[in-house]
């Protein structure tokens, strides 16, 4: 393990929500790239669990807990500074390094918000009742944000694509797993 790093397991409900770039300035800053316009879960949580790349060079195996100082945005990217990570150096060991942090840490969203990580999986089902499909993905297309639904239908996968705005989602509801729409099979 890298000096500034301890072993750790992954948190059961841990979701990546970036990987560090590179190192930043030579006091042990470093400059992550965030998987989300809106960061706010590597702003509140102190404890990031990092996992290495899945390809280029590995510099620790496993899984590590990295304890944040401080972070900030910086133009489109975040950095940060963590305990024990001192230098140019020990900053520029931790490139490439998946971040992923418990949702359980994630700040509270605001009514009618959701995180995307909450949508994956849930069934959409429209206004007669029928099943659309699962959540598989979002997708964001500047203005807004698209629900990327898939079904099996006939040993085939049919792919589906639901703007994610209220004209046509009438409700999300997180205990029931499931999102009513107004939009029919056949769009």
């Amino acid at each position: 393990m890298l000096p500034g790093l301890e072993s750790a397991e992954l948190p059961a409900d841990a979701v990546e929500v970036g990987r560090i770039m590179d190192a930043w300035g030579v006091k042990g800053w470093f400059k992550v790239l965030p998987h989300s316009a809106s960061p706010e879960a590597l702003f509140s949580s102190r404890r990031w669990y990092l996992q290495p790349s899945e390809r280029g060079a590995k510099t620790f195996a496993g899984t590590a807990l990295l304890r944040i100082r401080e972070t900030r945005d910086h133009s489109d990217t975040v950095v940060a500074s963590a305990h024990d990570i001192e230098d140019r150096n020990a900053a520029e060991s931790l490139k490439g390094a998946r971040i992923f942090v418990p949702r359980s840490s994630f700040p509270t969203a605001s009514p009618d918000e959701y995180y995307w990580v909450d949508l994956i999986g849930l069934e959409v089902v429209n206004r007669e009742g029928v099943a659309l499909g699962t959540v598989k993905d979002l997708m964001a297309t500047g203005p807004q944000t698209v629900l990327v639904l898939e079904q099996e239908s006939g040993g085939k996968t049919v792919e589906r694509m639901i703007p994610f705005v209220s004209a046509f989602v009438d409700g999300v509801d997180l205990q029931a797993r499931r999102i009513g729409v107004d939009w029919q099979p056949d769009y």
